[in-house]
């Protein structure tokens, strides 16, 4: 190709996407492990068959619903909504949104709202909750001797890829890279990042607290206070599309820490407790998170999530999207640790909505329930690692297809 038309940003854009595509296609020919979704099977159930289901209040989560809602009212009417349209159309949707009672409704009549328009599907595995929380950082907008820690907005020269975009069974999949002349390459690990910083990234600000920063990357977004008082919201905004792997695993096969006592509790006394080890520790995991400053809005409600709503604590899930469709309301009947550690669990039953993803967040069966910010969130979604039952409600209209119950996937499409 003439390198002059290399100045022109239209074919710019042209080789950018060639790049993106042929890497996409390599990945998906030597990647075996996301070419198929995992088989699960999905069995129509009666309301009166979730537990608690008499007893939740679910107007929290149908106001979020209202809000999953309002996305889903965007989108094109014959869109297939989770792992080979098991939840139907978004066409099947709308009458649903549309009948959603509007102003003060009971519980009790709120219920009956979805027990009219829904049916209840089980995901007919056991089922693993944990939960996410929303950490509030101290920072400064200028670097001293204490705030020290960088956090960086997306790098201009970060690009990525939707390679659901490529292959509808990899919905939900990224890679990420940089162009390096014509080719298209990994981006920076984070031990790389840590040592010789980002040039082409903007640094949103200096944190105090370097293990903080990192659990701050871990729940993709969170909130900063300043000296003077004023808070700032950081949200999701990319990631260098290195592999995530869990510094509480590493922990566990160094003999560190007992598995049955793993917590972000307990990781995070262990980092305090190994100042210099930590720093290896956390570098081991190569996968890095960039941020943009979004408004803080209703301090009540959370960052947007994957869905591009607001979440909501206690009413928000993240789901696998290869295989949920965002917006879907799901009855989560597990237990979660009370808010004191020396309590007994809490049963937790209750009708949330997904609208948000995870880099762990993988399977049928697979939620991470949204907590809200702060330390009593913190207390208690760095415990909850819990099974369960995860139950999806679909359209009655779409729920017709399943029948008594059907497999998926029939076949990788």
């Amino acid at each position: 190709m003439d390198r002059t038309l290399l100045r022109s940003p239209l074919a710019w854009s042209l080789v950018v996407a060639n790049l993106i595509a042929i890497a996409a296609i390599s990945w998906i020919s030597v990647s075996k492990e996301p070419a198929e979704a995992p088989v699960f099977r999905l069995v129509p159930v009666s309301f009166a068959a979730l537990p608690g289901w008499r007893d939740d209040d679910p107007r929290t989560a149908a106001e979020a619903f209202r809000r999953s809602c309002s996305v889903i009212a965007k989108l094109p009417p014959a869109e297939a909504m989770g792992w080979d349209g098991y939840a139907g159309r978004i066409g099947q949707w709308i009458p649903a949104c549309n009948a959603l009672p509007s102003g003060i409704a009971t519980a009790a009549t709120l219920r009956a709202y979805f027990e009219k328009w829904f049916v209840a599907v089980e995901v007919d595995q056991p089922a693993h909750f944990t939960g996410y929380y929303e950490p509030l950082l101290s920072g400064s907008r200028t670097a001293s001797t204490r705030f020290n820690v960088p956090v960086y907005g997306r790098p201009s020269d970060l690009v990525t890829a939707d390679l659901g975009e490529f292959r509808h069974t990899l919905a939900g999949e990224h890679i990420a890279g940089r162009l390096d002349g014509t080719k298209f390459v990994p981006y920076a690990t984070r031990a790389e990042i840590d040592a010789h910083g980002l040039a082409t990234a903007p640094t949103l600000l200096y944190a105090d607290d370097a293990v903080s920063v990192f659990f701050l990357q871990i729940q993709g977004s969170g909130l900063v206070r300043f000296p003077d008082g004023k808070i700032m919201r950081l949200a999701y905004a990319g990631k260098n599309g290195r592999p995530y792997t869990p510094i509480g695993r590493m922990l566990i096969a160094q003999g560190a820490l007992d598995r049955k006592y793993v917590s972000l509790q307990t990781i995070r006394a262990w980092l305090a407790a190994h100042p210099t080890a930590a720093k290896a520790l956390m570098e081991a995991d190569q996968s890095y998170v960039f941020f943009d400053i979004a408004a803080l809005g209703d301090p009540s409600f959370g960052s947007p999530g994957t869905e591009g709503v607001p979440l909501t604590a206690g009413a928000s899930l993240a789901v696998d999207p290869r295989l949920h469709p965002m917006g879907a309301p799901v009855y989560v009947a597990t237990t979660t640790p009370d808010v004191e550690a020396a309590k007994p669990d809490r049963v937790f039953q209750r009708l949330l909505i997904a609208q948000d993803t995870g880099g762990a967040i993988k399977g049928a069966a697979r939620g991470d329930i949204y907590f809200g910010p702060g330390a009593a969130a913190e207390a208690i979604a760095g415990r909850l690692n819990a099974r369960g039952q995860f139950f999806v409600l679909v359209p009655k209209a779409a729920a017709a297809a399943l029948g008594d119950g059907k497999d998926f996937p029939d076949a990788p499409r």
